[in-house]
């Protein structure tokens, strides 16, 4: 049987580039040398596409191969910008992208891949926006009835045209303490929380440092509760597991820095409490249009027990110790068989979008 070709798609032009590189140097080392061959693609800062392997920085991979992945169907193959042939390394059968925050898990990446026709793992086009724009989930979550924490929505020109307006707004709305975030990105980079009134602008700024549209949340003090899901019509949840770190909240420096966090797999909770949130993740999952991953993030209620749903993450770490393979793990799915899995199912939907027709017929049954 001949060897699947892989594009391992890592990298990317956002602040997660660095998480990025540790995710695909991990999948590297899974995949079974026997069913792949992988074709290594690096995006540096500029977003240019390099032949490169995972483990060299950008000033690297610059110097080696530029390719481009043309937007239309027909070759699965990557060309060289210099117009010299790449020759079979350039061959693609399936891409596993693994670039976070934007131009990554936003839609736009995906969309490229829709247009070149090559299959690939993750959501599409709309589930991978939606679950992107942490305001839009929301919106979508609660109107599918499930429990979100109540919200602000900031515009950054509303921010420059009247920051006391903003503020005003902010405030008859919700209480302090609050949480001030980019509605577009991850791993709480431009994430504050705030306590009082004085520190909501500089948050504000903060956080329209990297995104147009900003969130403001009502502050819970709460534990942190992830859940996996694998599937594409048909979803499937993981074991619930529990973030807990000795931070004022799970920022950058806890998810990847601290020594100390701790990701409990499975999660303390009781077998009823289990059932809830995978269940939860489930319905927000099919809500927000997810295929082939997510991790469904929750918010417990230390003092009254109530869950929420803080957000959906289309492309979320992979690396051994990332809590999205941990939890498939203790759910009795391996590493790299979680891997198997996601490629599968990237090349089974492709193959049931390839069957529908695309040609408008008369009659046609």
């Amino acid at each position: 049987m001949a060897k699947l070709r892989v594009g391992l798609l890592f990298g990317g032009r956002s602040v997660e580039h660095e998480v990025s590189l540790a995710s695909a140097t991990s999948i590297l080392s899974a995949l079974d040398p026997t069913r792949y061959d992988v074709a290594l693609i690096g995006v540096n800062h500029d977003g240019r596409w390099y032949l490169a392997p995972p483990t060299l920085p950008d000033e690297v991979i610059r110097s080696r191969e530029e390719v481009a992945l043309p937007a239309a169907p027909g070759e699965r193959r990557l060309v060289s910008t210099r117009g010299a042939g790449l020759g079979p390394i350039g061959d693609l059968d399936v891409v596993f992208p693994v670039i976070h925050g934007r131009g990554g898990e936003d839609g736009s990446l995906q969309g490229l891949l829709e247009l070149a026709d090559l299959p690939y793992v993750g959501s599409g086009v709309l589930g991978s926006a939606l679950q992107m724009d942490k305001e839009v989930s929301k919106r979508l979550l609660r109107a599918a009835g499930l429990p979100v924490v109540p919200w602000v929505s900031v515009r950054a020109f509303e921010l420059a045209a009247d920051v006391a307006a903003v503020v005003e707004r902010i405030e008859n709305a919700l209480a302090y303490p609050l949480f001030v975030k980019p509605a577009n990105l991850g791993s709480s980079v431009g994430t504050s929380q705030v306590e009082a009134a004085e520190a909501l602008v500089p948050a504000l700024r903060e956080a329209s440092r990297y995104d147009t549209k900003l969130l403001v949340e009502r502050s819970v003090d709460a534990r942190e509760i992830e859940v996996a899901v694998l599937g594409n019509d048909t979803l499937e949840a993981s074991v619930p597991g529990e973030i807990v770190t000795g931070h004022d909240f799970y920022d950058y420096e806890a998810k990847y820095i601290d020594a100390d966090t701790q990701l409990l797999v499975p999660a303390p909770l009781p077998e009823e409490q289990r059932q809830l949130t995978r269940n939860l993740a489930l319905r927000a999952a099919r809500a927000l249009e997810s295929e082939g991953l997510a991790r469904v993030d929750f918010l417990l209620d230390r003092h009254s027990g109530e869950l929420f749903i803080s957000e959906l993450n289309s492309i979320p770490g992979f690396t051994e110790g990332s809590m999205y393979p941990r939890l498939w793990e203790a759910s009795g799915l391996a590493y790299p068989a979680l891997l198997d899995r996601l490629i599968e199912l990237a090349l089974a939907r492709h193959r049931m979008r390839s069957e529908l027709e695309t040609l408008f017929r008369t009659g046609a049954r």
